[in-house]
């Protein structure tokens, strides 16, 4: 038998990664656009093929977490992005970096299907859990930018790949020797803890498909482009990568704060409850920070990623509640097959909102498009809690 905390503990530590490494690129770029010979602008798009395989992938590595093995699945996760890292810091040409950085997305799309469903179902009480696992995502994309600027200022941006690949490899290995192959359909998160009424089902798929592509279409956009929309906006403040890094890793703190909230907060009150005034918060910090520059700039990105990463929360402990075990890894593979293809989607569309009308154009193109969230968040019905659900 495994050992619950032990097996969330490696689960989060995943999620870490699974952000971390898909966010590397987007802080190196900044350095390794000179290097290449190429603009920001045209070498961003080679990060776009990597953001459709992570969601892509989804539904291919669900399917096999729930018909052969979560355990195995995160075993190729670990190995598998720690060597696609290390693969890039080797590149010598634009081609060569697509392929690598496609390699990455792929093996990261394991993690979100499989690793969030092993987190429901080790789970003693889920909207903690959940809450705690966001925080570990949160932090890998806030240490995404500070370490990468860190490295890449004092050890070339090559190593900013390199060095962590190393790592997650070796974690890798600590998770295949300490945790077995176990199945977890006896334990109490099993069944789903919770339902609405037959007659408005359609209500909560419409609204987690509304949330979903909205939601996740602006949470890559934006942390993509905060290392770039830093770098221009701080300019009063400071040109050093690894100070715009600091920053940046400071805004996403809050992030993480908000999701351990949002989590303690779904544990007593129901998804509604919780959801329908967060979805008020984002569209007007992401219309307020398109003409702000230096320390405005920096307190309104606190409310745009608290935003932003509390509605990630939200949407996981949605489809957790709803499903029971041995759909888990499936039910997440759509969730996330849909929220990253249309996450992958927003790197271009990042670029080329930004090369027409800069950050301004971007940051109001979606203000407008997180309006929906606040029309998913009104439909959304209310829940009828489980015997499940009150044991836990």
């Amino acid at each position: 038998m495994n050992n619950p905390g032990r097996v969330i503990g490696f689960v989060n530590a995943a999620h870490f990664i699974d952000h971390y490494s898909m966010l590397i690129f987007a802080a190196a770029v900044i350095v390794m656009g000179p290097a290449l010979g190429m603009a920001y602008s045209e070498l961003l798009p080679y990060a776009t093929p990597g953001f459709v395989a992570f969601g892509a992938g989804s539904l291919l590595t669900g399917w096999l977490g729930d018909r052969w093995s979560r355990r195995h699945m995160m075993v190729i996760f670990f190995v598998g992005i720690g060597a696609s890292m290390i693969a890039v810091g080797f590149v010598q040409t634009p081609l060569q970096l697509a392929a690598a950085l496609l390699a990455i997305g792929v093996f990261a799309s394991i993690y979100h299907p499989v690793g969030t469903a092993m987190i429901v179902s080790y789970a003693d009480r889920l909207g903690r859990e959940m809450g705690l696992n966001g925080v570990w995502g949160n932090l890998g994309v806030a240490s995404s930018a500070l370490v990468t600027g860190v490295i890449a200022q004092y050890l070339g941006w090559r190593f900013a790949f390199i060095i962590p690949g190393i790592a997650t490899i070796l974690l890798g290995a600590a998770f295949a020797l300490t945790v077995v192959h176990e199945d977890r359909k006896g334990s109490k998160q099993a069944a789903a803890q919770a339902r609405v009424a037959k007659q408005d089902m359609w209500r909560v798929i419409v609204a987690l498909l509304i949330v979903v592509i909205a939601i996740s279409t602006t949470f890559n956009a934006v942390t993509v482009a905060l290392p770039k929309l830093f770098a221009e906006r701080l300019a009063g403040l400071t040109s050093s990568p690894a100070l715009l890094g600091l920053i940046a890793a400071g805004v996403y703190v809050f992030g993480a704060m908000t999701q351990y909230t949002i989590g303690q907060l779904l544990d007593r009150h129901s998804l509604k409850t919780v959801a329908l005034p967060l979805s008020f918060m984002l569209a007007p910090f992401l219309y307020l920070a398109a003409n702000l520059s230096n320390l405005p700039l920096i307190v309104v990105s606190i409310g745009m990623v608290m935003g932003a990463f509390g509605q990630v929360t939200v949407n996981d402990a949605m489809v957790g509640k709803y499903t029971a075990e041995e759909w888990r890894s499936r039910a997440y593979a759509v969730r996330y097959f849909v929220g990253f293809t249309a996450a992958g989607a927003s790197v271009g569309l990042v670029a080329w909102l930004y090369q027409h009308g800069g950050f301004a154009t971007m940051l109001h193109a979606f203000a407008g498009l997180c309006l929906l969230v606040i029309a998913a968040a009104l439909i959304l019905p209310h829940e009828i809690r489980t015997k499940a659900a009150d044991a836990a």
